[in-house]
């Protein structure tokens, strides 16, 4: 059984600050029950599963899919499989749900306003994200910290407050390049869209491409503020430890 816990969270989070992200992953198999790696298929996420899937470690990998997503999307889920030899599971959002919300904001919601928009979301993305965690202790995924002004705090291991669980950051000290090296290193398969601009690639309907000088996650719901751009998978409020 999983021996962490709010209380606890600060020790294990000084323990793994420096780390490499083998090590962190090594940590989440070696102290969850159920360990699970949720993965977007981003440049980021497409590492862990690599580094997962040649660890041997008994670590279930699994996406959401908003009903969204560009094709290329569908088409790396695939060719990851093929390659790696494992399953990729796929969280989808409760139908009636999305039929209700579409009936009563429209299909493009997400335009209307940012809670519109965090409404598509939370149907689409934080819903099936926690049905699926509620069968774990423990979850990994790929943020780094510069990706994003809400994520410059963010650490090795996090208390997930909303599902009650921690979450593991294994490349929470990379950097784009350090990311883009290992792609190249160790023939990792990754979207095509990566190299027409896409650096943070979502649903299809909220992501462009960045233009030379923006920020890496300019892309992502662009007619909304830098500080509100987060679907609400990885915003915790409660976050009990913060760099000064």
């Amino acid at each position: 059984m999983s021996h962490f816990s709010h209380e606890n969270i600060a020790t294990i989070q000084a323990e793994l600050s420096e780390a490499s992200a083998e090590e962190i992953i090594a940590f989440a198999a070696e102290n969850l029950t159920n360990p699970v790696f949720a993965t977007s298929l981003g440049q980021e996420d497409q590492i862990i599963t690599d580094l997962i899937a040649k660890s041997g470690l008994d670590i279930s990998i699994f996406t959401l899919d908003t009903g969204r997503l560009f094709p290329e999307t569908y088409d790396l889920i695939a060719a990851t499989e093929e390659k790696y030899g494992l399953k990729i599971q796929i969280a989808f959002p409760d139908a009636t749900e999305v039929e209700q919300m579409v009936a009563e904001e429209g299909i493009n919601l997400f335009r209307n306003s940012i809670e519109s928009r965090k409404r598509c979301c939370g149907v689409r993305k934080i819903h099936p994200l926690k049905r699926f965690l509620g069968k774990s202790d423990g979850w990994i995924c790929g943020l780094r910290r510069d990706q994003s002004p809400t994520r410059t705090d963010m650490h090795a291991v996090e208390w997930d407050a909303g599902n009650n669980i921690p979450k593991f950051n294994p490349l929470i000290n990379w950097s784009i390049d350090d990311v883009q090296n290992y792609l190249k290193e160790n023939d990792v398969p990754y979207n095509p869209l990566h190299d027409q601009g896409f650096i943070s690639i979502g649903c299809a309907c909220c992501t462009r491409a960045v233009q030379p000088g923006e920020d890496i996650r300019a892309g992502r719901w662009w007619w909304e503020n830098p500080e509100q751009k987060e679907c609400g998978l990885h915003n915790n409020p409660n976050r009990p430890i913060r760099n000064t």
